[in-house]
């Protein structure tokens, strides 16, 4: 028998703040048409004033307790994928961990960017394999919308904020890819591409700084290295793109989405896509991508996901799971 860390539930979180591509065209030299036609994007939500990373994933974790029917000392960790934590320190899973009201365990952040989800769920895999926990939430976490400079049309129109949880939990399988939960992972970084997209400031440079990104260059990475990713895990799971029900990808640009779809020869329509109504809403846009094909009855019991990101550093990765 092998151990599988399953899926049981799900959930996120968006904020009440929508803005559209229309918004933008008051202060920059851009249009609704511009945007959509180089990311797919028609809108996305921004935190309100007040409104913290840490508030976005409490609710999204409560909702995936509620949709796999368990308390919150029910886990045994919280890992929250983010890079615009609430502080310094501590972890904005320690703050997620008070707000759940969880008493025990244990809980920590992880860091890589818009792949973290990929990570943390990787990670969350690991602990559940070793035995050290039986029960793990998975959040991504984000509100990109401080880390944006409103004067650089490429890429403040990019971002958006959000939240999205998946709880996962140790079940027997049999060792095949028939197997429920997550059956292969790969990761990856070269950290020599690292002024292709970064953040400007830090505790070095004694402020919070701002995006940057050479567009260009991130598009010719990210489809050559999406596609080796999930070419890479389909392999370690002794699957092809023949047998993938849905590809969930990190929703960065519709046109590297599709790109990377066709190069690994899966259908379109076997595609998750909420690009269009939420942005690139970093670690969170996986899980927030999960969660939303979840309740518009897309996936379903026993469908075989592929999902890859990519992100600063350069970081990149892909899980192949059974839902």
């Amino acid at each position: 028998m092998t151990i599988r860390a399953v899926v049981k539930g799900v959930g996120h979180f968006l904020p009440e703040r929508v803005v559209k591509n229309s918004e933008f065209e008051a202060s920059l030299n851009t249009s609704d048409e511009w945007i959509q036609a180089r990311s797919g994007i028609k809108q996305r939500h921004f935190v309100c004033e007040g409104e913290k990373t840490s508030d976005m994933a409490i609710i999204a974790a409560q909702a995936a307790l509620a949709d796999a029917g368990l308390e919150a000392n029910d886990l045994d960790a919280v890992i929250v994928a983010t890079s615009t934590g609430d502080l310094i320190f501590p972890s904005t899973a320690t703050i997620v961990q008070a707000g759940i009201n969880m008493t025990k365990g244990f809980a920590y952040d992880l860091q890589a960017v818009c792949a973290g989800f990929v990570f943390a769920l990787s990670t969350a895999n690991a602990q559940i394999l070793s035995g050290q926990a039986k029960c793990v939430m998975v959040i991504g976490a984000e509100s990109f919308s401080h880390l944006l400079d409103w004067e650089d049309r490429s890429t403040c129109v990019l971002f958006g904020d959000g939240a999205g949880a998946v709880l996962l939990q140790a079940e027997q399988g049999e060792g095949t890819s028939n197997d429920r939960g997550i059956l292969s992972v790969d990761l990856n970084s070269d950290g020599r591409h690292k002024e292709i997209l970064y953040v400007d400031g830090g505790v070095s440079t004694g402020k919070t700084g701002y995006l940057r990104m050479q567009g260009k260059e991130v598009f010719r990475h990210a489809v050559e290295k999406l596609a080796q990713t999930a070419e890479v895990a389909m392999e370690k799971a002794g699957v092809s793109a023949e047998d993938i029900d849905w590809v969930v990808p990190h929703q960065a640009n519709i046109r590297i989405i599709n790109s990377t779809t066709k190069k690994i020869g899966v259908a379109p329509e076997k595609v998750v896509k909420t690009v269009e109504e939420h942005g690139n809403t970093s670690a969170a846009s996986i899980p927030l991508a999960l969660s939303v094909a979840k309740a518009k009855g897309q996936i379903k019991e026993n469908d075989l996901i592929i999902t890859e990101a990519i992100g600063g550093g350069l970081v990149w990765g892909g899980v192949v799971l059974r839902w």
